[in-house]
């Protein structure tokens, strides 16, 4: 078993690229519902919400009382597609601007959060768009990466050069222990929604270790 890793490498997790520490949780229960893809595709991200979240100990719902639906993952082939969707623009503030801003970076993914008062996430909204590059990527490992994705507010930095999953001996696809340790911490009833000091990180550390002692 390898060793919790260090408050200092908790935090890189959470420390954005302005330099500011922010990690939020959920606060409700998630509702996910997936546009653009077949069934079978469907059943497997279904799974991996559904897995993701026993893992933290979060609850899923079948509908969510403000937005029916507060968690949207949508599958596609081009950004120009989304300006299609009837009412995404009034869940999206500035659409158009944001699809003419990822068409020209290329993108192929990109996720928007929205808070409640207190800063928990109250939704996310999951864009991909299925290039050549996400084509290659099974639906199980690209399920699992965007689940994780969407049930913390991680750093804008925290995966853009590792990922969050590892491959088994066998050819599963799993969560990064110190990932699945982090995100099980985060959702310790003990710890705040919401966080904006790397004192958290710390905490979330001491939550780590007390779970490898128990």
């Amino acid at each position: 078993m390898t060793d919790a890793p260090a408050p200092d490498d908790i935090a890189l997790y959470f420390t954005r690229s302005d330099g500011t520490y922010l990690c939020a949780r959920w606060g409700r229960p998630i509702a996910p519902v997936v546009f653009g893809v077949e069934d079978a595709t469907l059943a497997t991200v279904k799974g991996a919400f559904e897995a993701v979240a026993e893992l933290a100990g979060h609850e899923i719902a079948e509908t969510d009382p403000e937005l029916g639906s507060n968690v949207m993952m949508f599958f596609f082939r081009d950004w120009q597609e989304l300006l299609g969707v009837p009412n995404l623009d009034r869940l999206i503030e500035g659409l158009g601007p944001l699809v003419e801003r990822l068409e020209a970076a290329d993108a192929n993914q990109y996720r928007v959060f929205r808070f409640d008062d207190q800063g928990a996430i109250r939704a996310c909204f999951v864009f991909l768009r299925v290039d050549e590059e996400l084509s290659k990527v099974s639906a199980d490992t690209l399920a699992l990466s965007q689940v994780v994705q969407t049930m913390l507010l991680w750093s804008d930095l925290a995966f853009t050069e590792r990922s969050p999953l590892a491959r088994l001996e066998d050819g599963r696809t799993v969560l990064k222990p110190e990932v699945a340790a982090i995100l099980r911490a985060a959702y310790d009833p003990v710890m705040p929604a919401v966080a904006r000091d790397t004192s958290h990180a710390l905490r979330l550390h001491a939550r780590l270790t007390a779970g490898r002692l128990a």
